[in-house]
């Protein structure tokens, strides 16, 4: 059975959660099936294994989940971007535009060195806001992004339009 089909049959709808006329599609029946799990991190490792990648941006908090374990097998670092305020060191922020209201990012000053190509990596590409915030902050220190990686796309909200104008593929394993 191909990786899409497998992930479709274990990921879980949830229906009105955060809140009414929101279907989740819950991720934790994949984490709890070790060769699913496995699985999913060898189709990242497929994806980008010839990319050139000098380094992985996971996204707080879910995009750490699968981007670790990629940095880990590409020999990489792996780079944390997270809210306002969660990091200790000094950091670079940028703030950016939700259908209701505004967020703030931030990932460390020295972490993107000028010329690194940078995967930026999250659990899901919804609205493509967060992703398209991180690969600015990626920008804003010099560094370029390689791509955008997501365990899951929702295609109807248009994610992918907002992360065109960065040039970079688009990598999802499954799309809803």
């Amino acid at each position: 059975m191909e990786l899409e089909e497998r992930l479709r049959l274990a990921i879980r709808d949830v229906p009105d959660f955060p809140k009414p006329g929101i279907l989740f599609r819950d991720i934790t029946p994949v984490m709890e099936d070790p060769e699913l799990n496995r699985a999913v991190v060898d189709g990242f490792l497929r994806a980008h294994q010839d990319q050139h990648i000098d380094a992985i941006a996971g996204i707080e908090s879910r995009g750490f989940l699968y981007g670790m374990p990629l940095a880990l097998q590409l020999g990489i670092p792996f780079i944390t971007v997270r809210k306002k305020g969660k990091l200790p060191h000094r950091t670079v922020s940028f703030k950016y535009d939700l259908e209701y209201g505004s967020a703030e990012i931030e990932m460390h000053v020295d972490v993107v060195k000028p010329g690194m190509r940078v995967l930026v990596h999250d659990d899901l590409l919804a609205t493509g806001g967060t992703a398209a915030a991180t690969a600015e902050l990626v920008r804003m220190q010099g560094g370029k992004v390689a791509g955008f990686s997501f365990l899951i796309e929702l295609s109807a909200l248009g994610g992918v339009e907002r992360l065109e104008p960065f040039g970079a593929d688009i990598t999802r394993l499954v799309t809803y």
